[in-house]
């Protein structure tokens, strides 16, 4: 029996750890993966015992881009085989960027391709010193059209000129200058000691809290400030500070006490 293509954990804070373990391909996409990742995102996204989503692969990559057998099938496909292909692809991208709870990409090791997509699509991306990255399709005959939504929103257009055209790879200091990343560690134990920190600090902010801020930032961004957005945001407010969570939050706050969704 073959080795799942995904593992993941969840513990009894709420913390669930989405690890790629494909490592003898550097956990390189193939449609079998792109499939199992969304599936298994699907399932987190309505599991009420998941708070936050840590993202990571196995072996010494993160994600090194596309398998060389899924690539040799595709060298066959024909026009309507390749949408559907890619279609796939997109939906694990848009299912990442719009999962309503916190995600974290721990990256250990290389980048490239749509494993750049997947980094570009957590809220939060942490690498080791050893952390490689490399929008390399170019180098194909090829341009990362199904990640480039993503990939342009997290390090702008300017950076994405010059790396979706030259396929340089770049380390992981330049891809925190970019704002792909945001904190380098030394190694893999801090990784994933780091994640855990980042993780726990999540957990002492409202869940429907963080999910209405992400939904805000994805509304408001790149929208111009008029009469139409601010009444927008004035409601979203309103109805966040009317709610359960909402009452909660400010009650515990003035009664200097924990909120109820902090575990003890």
């Amino acid at each position: 029996m073959s080795e799942p293509t995904i593992l993941t954990q969840i513990d009894n804070q709420g913390i669930a750890t989405l690890t790629m373990n494909r490592p003898e391909v550097h956990n390189a996409f193939d449609d079998l993966l792109i499939a199992d990742l969304t599936a298994e995102l699907k399932n987190l996204a309505s599991d009420e015992r998941v708070r936050v989503v840590l993202l990571t692969g196995s072996g010494k990559s993160f994600s090194a881009g596309a398998d060389l057998n899924w690539m040799r099938r595709m060298a066959d496909y024909t026009r309507e085989e390749n949408l559907r292909d890619a279609l796939g692809l997109a939906e694990l991208m848009q299912t990442l960027n719009g999962l309503a709870k916190p995600t974290i990409a721990l990256v250990q090791g290389a980048a490239y391709g749509g494993g750049v997509g997947l980094v570009a699509c957590c809220d939060m991306a942490i690498a080791t010193r050893r952390a490689s990255f490399c929008l390399s399709e170019v180098k194909l005959g090829l341009f990362p059209a199904v990640i480039s939504p993503y990939v342009i929103a997290a390090i702008g257009a300017r950076a994405c000129r010059r790396y979706f055209l030259s396929a340089e790879v770049f380390d992981c200091a330049k891809a925190q200058r970019l704002g792909l990343l945001h904190e380098v560690v030394e190694d893999d134990a801090a990784l994933q000691s780091r994640g855990q920190d980042l993780a726990k600090t999540l957990l002492k902010n409202g869940p429907a809290s963080m999910a209405g801020a992400k939904q805000l930032i994805a509304v408001v961004s790149g929208r111009p400030v008029g009469p139409e957005l601010i009444s927008d945001t004035a409601a979203r407010i309103a109805n966040q500070r009317a709610s359960a969570e909402g009452r909660e939050g400010v009650s515990a706050f003035l009664e200097k006490r924990t909120p109820g969704w902090v575990k003890p």
